[in-house]
């Protein structure tokens, strides 16, 4: 999910999907390209979908990043993308491609959850309070566009299980605007806090040492409720990190976390 900015939404090469709009689509192995759109992709991996897989091919986050991601920081931005490693073959494959499909299907990223739709946040007059906005963007050897299933935004978004993944990814998304400004200052994108702020965005597992093992807990007071959370879910504790680096870089206050 990206930043959409309004001067740019007639420019966009998608049909936006307004509340109620509905489209057609549907996928099915019977179907003539069906995983043909699993290929050769830049496909970018928000925090939660980097929690999900980790934990659906039951790996440590640093095996996670290690063997399927490119973390890539493209020049003018202040924050890294982080993007699904292809496979090493001709066609440039999902790792997770198998001959019967996708392998880990149930916990499938974000973007793929909810492909050919894709959503943004609008931020208008009030950047404190973005719109989320849906584009439908099938691409031309999409088969499925022609099928007659009808759909809005919010049936398929439920049909494909996504609600979880929109509340978390909305969630990314507003933190990770707050990176068009450069909080680094002289040390620079490879320095120790921006390392830090990767590891509670992207490494659950180096986050949750951080937390419970560390001196955190002596400078940082976190409501018993929410800790009560944090040691029982990966869930919580992302959501921890995201407020932690709100609090730690911007400044930002959060209802669960505050400095001692």
């Amino acid at each position: 999910m990206k930043p959409v900015n309004p001067k740019d939404l007639d420019q966009m090469a998608a049909k936006r999907l307004r509340a109620g709009e509905t489209f057609c689509f549907r996928c099915h192995p019977g179907i003539g390209c069906f995983n043909r759109c699993c290929r050769n992709l830049n496909l970018f991996l928000y925090p939660y979908d980097a929690l999900r897989l980790k934990q659906c091919l039951s790996i440590s986050s640093d095996q996670f990043l290690d063997h399927y991601v490119d973390i890539v920081l493209r020049e003018g931005n202040f924050f890294p993308d982080v993007l699904l490693r292809m496979a090493e073959n001709e066609e440039k494959t999902c790792p997770f491609l198998k001959q019967t499909g996708c392998s880990v299907y149930p916990d499938r990223p974000d973007t793929c959850r909810r492909f050919p739709v894709e959503q943004g946040l609008l931020f208008a007059d009030d950047p404190s309070s973005p719109e989320l906005v849906h584009f439908f963007r099938p691409p031309a050897f999409c088969l499925g566009q022609h099928e007659t299933d009808q759909w809005t935004a919010e049936t398929w978004s439920a049909d494909q299980e996504a609600e979880q993944y929109e509340k978390m990814t909305i969630r990314w998304a507003r933190l990770k605007s707050l990176f068009a400004a450069d909080p680094w200052g002289a040390e620079g994108p490879a320095g120790p806090r921006a390392k830090m702020a990767f590891m509670a965005t992207y490494n659950i597992d180096r986050f949750r040492e951080f937390v419970f093992d560390s001196s955190f807990l002596r400078r940082y007071k976190i409501k018993k409720d929410a800790l009560k959370r944090c040691r029982a879910s990966d869930t919580a504790l992302l959501t921890l990190g995201f407020d932690w680096v709100g609090l730690f870089l911007f400044g930002i206050a959060a209802k669960k976390i505050r400095p001692r």
